[in-house]
């Protein structure tokens, strides 16, 4: 049954079946215009092929039933790409191109396209942070370490923590982002140099010193970012949950509207935070399997390649699925300073030394963080 978790946000959208027909096509589009660029293909028979790359000509359903034939989908999308060209363009389709070729070049699109909303959405929770960091640099808060109740801090430097997290976070998707590249290895990974070039420039992608059929470093990377990425908004949906306990009561969601119980009226669920975890419980399974998955046998893998296919794609979009729900989060926190205070309240009443003294270095502490975050 859908959960509503997974599909929040663009990316799940991106990375579903209709996405990757898409982007298959649009690579076997760019493949025949980049050969008729590098002389290997007659410019007419790129026209004709580049016209027929219309996801709505091809029944998807079917190519799923072919993709089970051959394990890949490339092999009957091609021969249904060559049947809708007819002759004489048939010969040219595909052309220069192995399937993994079409699928790693179809991943890149894929992922860019999950990433860029993603990233917006995690950087907009980023930013919603920073607001509250600002906002509550010197609202006092208690401390609590491995579970217990510890000494003063202030809720704008948990904040601060919060944003700084998710800024570093975000540094390294788009880092990650930024080392993936077109491929374009041919059978056995000695594909034409001058056809790689005329494809990474059709798709505006970058150029790869190798092929890296074998070499999954690009995608590795990025599973790592996006496990880093869930696990810091992770961290914010956790802190939220516990400081919203009706025993604690610091933070409430703010999103009107949902949250509730099929068998207790008077209980309000933290939806965001719940669908955040939701997500990022599911990442580092599938981190796991990308690394697993490196180990390629010489040309190409046997069963490794295809496991991270599908395990690329749900993380591209839990990662995005938690990022939109991150964002709603904090974009939508209300704040009860009052219940902070008697919180606090109760730890001087108990004796503890120091508790009724804020860290004199927190707002400080804020004021960096937040100059950090805006690039001041």
């Amino acid at each position: 049954m859908f959960s509503g978790t997974y599909g929040r946000g663009a990316a799940a959208a991106a990375v579903a079946r209709e996405g990757w027909l898409a982007a298959m096509l649009e690579t076997e589009a760019a493949l025949a215009r980049a050969g008729a660029a590098a002389g290997s293909v007659p410019p007419e028979a790129a026209d004709a092929i580049a016209a027929a790359c219309r996801p709505e000509r091809f029944d998807a359903d079917e190519l799923e039933r072919e993709a089970a034939a051959h394990a890949t989908p490339v092999i009957g999308l091609v021969a249904a790409l060559r049947e809708a060209v007819g002759a004489p363009y048939a010969p040219f389709v595909h052309a220069g191109a192995t399937s993994q070729d079409v699928l790693d070049t179809a991943f890149v699109l894929i992922a860019r396209r999950a990433l860029k909303a993603t990233l917006a959405d995690a950087r907009a929770a980023a930013d919603a942070a920073a607001a509250l960091a600002a906002a509550h640099r010197e609202t006092p808060i208690v401390g609590r370490t491995l579970g217990r109740q510890a000494l003063p801090t202030t809720f704008g430097l948990k904040a601060a923590g919060w944003m700084t997290a998710l800024d570093r976070a975000c540094a390294e998707v788009a880092r990650a982002e930024g080392q993936l590249a077109v491929q374009l290895g041919g059978p056995v990974g000695a594909g034409d140099p001058a056809l790689t070039a005329a494809l990474a420039r059709e798709l505006r992608l970058p150029e790869p010193v190798l092929p890296w059929h074998t070499d999954r470093t690009r995608v590795a990377t990025l599973g790592g970012a996006l496990g880093t990425l869930a696990g810091a908004l992770a961290k914010v949906a956790r802190d939220t949950i516990l400081l919203g306990a009706d025993e604690v009561g610091e933070v409430r969601e703010g999103a009107g509207g949902r949250g509730g119980s099929s068998s207790m009226a008077h209980k309000r669920n933290p939806v965001a935070a719940i669908s955040v975890l939701a997500c990022a419980g599911r990442v580092p399974g599938l981190v796991g399997t990308l690394l697993a998955t490196m180990a390629a046998e010489h040309e190409r893998a046997a069963g490794a390649w295809q496991a991270e296919r599908g395990a690329a794609s749900d993380l591209l979009a839990l990662t995005g699925s938690a990022a939109a729900w991150g964002r709603d989060l904090l974009e939508h926190l209300e704040i009860d300073t009052g219940r902070m205070a008697a919180n606090l309240a109760l730890l001087e009443r108990a004796g503890v030394p120091g508790a009724s003294r804020v860290p004199t270095g927190a707002a400080a502490l804020v004021d960096r963080a937040l100059a950090a975050h805006w690039g001041a």
